[in-house]
């Protein structure tokens, strides 16, 4: 299933939806970045971007790096899912991430 993306300009956030209408879990990380998954099935169900056109606007030296500070807030398992989840399509189709040790 194609993602359902929508756009709201007067608050600026890109809304990504996997599975729309399913309640989901919000896992925050970082300021801009809401991550919603069904944490049962362990799968993404959507993204929520916010200050979307700014962070769309590449920079000198290329697309925009945002780190996912949020992570390192969360609990070890809960830690483990949003990475699984961000390491696997439909997420890493649409945000492109790189771990630094």
């Amino acid at each position: 299933m194609e993602p359902t993306i929508r756009y709201d300009e007067l608050s600026d956030t890109l809304y990504v939806s996997f599975a729309p209408g399913e309640a989901a879990t919000g896992i925050e990380l970082n300021e801009h970045i809401l991550l919603r998954v069904n944490k049962a099935e362990r799968r993404a169900v959507g993204l929520t971007i916010f200050d979307y056109s700014v962070l769309a606007q590449p920079t000198e030296l290329g697309l925009r790096s945002l780190p996912l500070i949020g992570l390192a807030e969360l609990s070890p398992d809960l830690r483990e899912l949003a990475l699984d989840i961000l390491r696997t399509p439909p997420v890493q189709e649409i945000l492109h991430f790189v771990i630094h040790r």
